[in-house]
C-alpha cells in the first residue's frame, strides 16, 4: 500500500489526499478478502462478513464524495468567473502581486 503522507507537520491534507487514502484503504481491504476467501472458522467467517460490510459503506461514502466534487467545484469556478468580471482591477493586481511573489521565490533558488 502507498499512501501519500504530509513530509511536514505543518503540510495540509487536502480533501484529495483523503479521497486517495480512502481508495488505498479499500483497495487493501478487498485484497485481505480475496486472501482469507478459502479460510475456515467462525472468526474468520465474522471477520470477513464485518470487513465487506465496512468496505461497501466505504465505496458508498466514495462514491457520494465523488458525485459531490464536480457541483462544488463548478461552483466555486462560476464564483471566481463573477468576482473577476465584477472587479477586473483587483483580480490584475492580485495576480500581478502572486506573480511577483512567485518570481522572488524562484530567484532564490
Amino acid at each position: 500500500m502507498t499512501t501519500r503522507m504530509p513530509d511536514d507537520a505543518n503540510q495540509r491534507v487536502t480533501p484529495g489526499d483523503l479521497l486517495e487514502n480512502l481508495k488505498a484503504v479499500i483497495r487493501d481491504g478487498e485484497e485481505l478478502l480475496k486472501a482469507t476467501e478459502g479460510e475456515l472458522g467462525e472468526r474468520i467467517a465474522e471477520a470477513r462478513a464485518n470487513a465487506e460490510e465496512t468496505l461497501g459503506s466505504a465505496r458508498e461514502r466514495l462514491r457520494e464524495a465523488g458525485a459531490d466534487i464536480g457541483p462544488r467545484a463548478r461552483n466555486a469556478a462560476r464564483s471566481a468567473d463573477k468576482y473577476v468580471h465584477e472587479n477586473p482591477w483587483t483580480a490584475v493586481a492580485v495576480a500581478v502581486g502572486i506573480g511577483f511573489l512567485l518570481g522572488s521565490l524562484n530567484r532564490r533558488r
